[in-house]
């Protein structure tokens, strides 16, 4: 519990310095969107069947809080829903995220540290332009552990490319977890996702636009890959 406090606070210091001396955007910017997918794949790992994503999220100043969460229409899906805190300024991003399941236990306001669903993760990146690259760490919460059945601090580490091609939005990801952790099923080092995205908006009337994505995705690590395939419902 205090190295959970003691993060938390090195984190929200982190977050109320960047806030103070950083310039952004002047007005308030609200998300509201939801995403349907066939298949939800997180960082390579098989989450659940077709689902449905929303998101609501409001930013100001760099400082951006949102919340995300999904569905499976399979009785036997998770439910998730995520809140996540963060700053942004230039290229540099960092955040907090309270990752929540329904399972093993139901209960969202149960904090018990050996029973609660909750997972804290906290992260940092960099979009140099070209790629941008991303680190995450549990902190608190639900972590898996690892080869000595101690807390893992399970991490994952990420790159992205975005690009374009035949008027279409390309993202190429790599993504990889350090250490040995039970949360993402390994025992050292693993590449846990290769991914390569496609997104279009395909214009419905003049006033409605559809984006539509399509995701192929392979988990070395698994041996197992996927395709995903979705679209996005916005205002």
């Amino acid at each position: 519990m205090k190295t959970m406090k003691k993060s938390v606070l090195l984190i929200s210091v982190g977050l109320l310095f960047a806030v103070a001396t950083a310039h952004a955007q002047d007005k308030v910017e609200t998300t509201l969107s939801a995403d349907v997918v066939n298949h939800y794949i997180w960082r390579g790992t098989d989450c659940g069947n077709v689902s449905i994503q929303p998101t609501l999220g409001v930013a100001y100043k760099g400082l951006s809080l949102s919340a995300w969460g999904s569905v499976g229409l399979d009785k036997d899906d998770n439910k998730e829903l995520d809140l996540t805190a963060s700053y942004s300024v230039g290229g540099f991003s960092i955040g907090v995220t309270d990752y929540w399941f329904n399972t093993p236990e139901k209960r969202y306001f149960y904090y018990n540290a050996h029973g609660t669903s909750h997972i804290f993760e906290g992260y940092v990146s960099y979009d140099f332009g070209p790629v941008s690259a991303a680190w995450y760490t549990n902190f608190a919460g639900n972590d898996g552990v690892n080869k000595d059945g101690d807390r893992a601090y399970s991490s994952y580490f990420e790159v992205n490319a975005p690009f374009k091609l035949g008027g279409v939005d390309w993202t190429a990801t790599a993504g990889a977890v350090p250490f040995a952790t039970t949360t993402y099923n390994t025992s050292g080092f693993a590449v846990t996702n290769l991914a390569l995205k496609a997104s279009k908006d395909i214009q419905i009337t003049d006033h409605f636009t559809l984006p539509i994505f399509g995701q192929v995705v392979a988990n070395p690590s698994d041996q197992k890959a996927y395709f995903v395939f979705g679209f996005t419902l916005q205002p």
